[in-house]
């Protein structure tokens, strides 16, 4: 299973930051790069938010005028017959920042152990998603809730890091409501840019477990790695919230990553207060991950045996 993002745009965009600071920036670099003054919006915007042309729009049910069902373009990588769209739900939720964001759910097995609120990628959008979602989901046991960022997709608005936490705020009260699930029956997945709002939520909530797939400590600690203190200006500040999530917590990175270097994710594991066995999976990159077999295999453990014993 892969999740899509093999050509992302997020790995041109950080790896060519990257290169520049391995040639050395000079100074009209860097205020081509922060701007005057700098701002987390700027940077944010320049180190992750490429979203990809639509691969699927939602409709008005035939059959049900008041639900909404899904149509994938041509661009999206699985085409479902009846009984698998008859597995996905989706509809519109409405964020605090007043943008319309898309929701898909995914009842991937008719028993399952948690339902899986997973935050994506950069440069993929749900429809590119889903057939992960789906294969996921039915060999690990779980439901799959997922959504898209602002300006991702059928969602409104623009993307941005405070639209960010908005969004993921609107996809979990949806989760809540609509499906009258308790946070222990919720594990948080964030993926890449997804772990950002990821942790963010995991800070303030207390939920059945949270999966970090190769997280970033903060934007300025991506582009330049020697960076090591928040500042002020800094985007998504992940390594300064996660000693505040009190659920247990999984860490999973390749130690190849060329987008992300790997000491995100060992720095990242050392400040979480609950963090089990980490996976880090050796020669793995930023979007091969899921290709190796222990990915699979370290889930269901996690699942099935690490959260059993921590509930004990």
């Amino acid at each position: 299973m892969t999740s899509n993002e093999n050509a992302s745009p997020e790995v041109t965009t950080v790896d060519s930051i990257n290169n520049q600071k391995m040639n050395g920036l000079t100074l009209s670099e860097l205020c081509c790069l922060f701007c005057c003054p700098p701002c987390p919006a700027r940077i944010a915007a320049k180190l992750a938010f490429l979203p990809p042309e639509p691969t699927y729009s939602f409709n008005v049910d035939s059959t049900t005028p008041s639900k909404l069902s899904l149509k994938l373009s041509d661009r999206a990588d699985w085409q479902y017959n009846q009984r698998e769209l008859d597995s996905f739900e989706v509809f519109y939720a409405q964020s605090s920042r007043g943008n319309q964001i898309a929701c898909m759910h995914i009842r991937a097995t008719a028993t399952p152990k948690y339902t899986i609120l997973f935050s994506h990628g950069n440069a993929v959008d749900l429809g590119q998603m889903s057939s992960f979602y789906l294969g996921l989901g039915t060999r690990i046991n779980c439901n799959i809730f997922s959504y898209d960022y602002s300006g991702y997709g059928a969602s409104g608005g623009k993307p941005s890091e405070k639209n960010l936490y908005a969004d993921i705020n609107a996809a979990w009260q949806s989760l809540r409501n609509k499906y009258g699930l308790s946070p222990d029956k919720i594990i948080l997945y964030g993926q890449s840019i997804g772990t950002v709002p990821t942790v963010d939520l995991a800070s303030r909530y207390e939920v059945g477990a949270v999966v970090l797939h190769s997280p970033l400590m903060s934007g300025m600690r991506v582009a330049f790695p020697n960076t090591k203190r928040t500042w002020f200006f800094d985007a998504f500040p992940s390594i300064d919230k996660v000693p505040k999530i009190s659920s247990p917590v999984l860490v999973i990175h390749g130690t190849e990553d060329e987008v992300i270097d790997f000491s995100h994710g060992v720095a990242i594991y050392e400040r979480c207060p609950r963090a089990v066995d980490p996976l880090w999976v050796e020669g793995a990159g930023h979007n091969d991950i899921e290709l190796y077999c222990q990915y699979l295999e370290r889930l269901k453990k996690f699942i099935s045996v690490d959260l059993t014993d921590n509930s004990a």
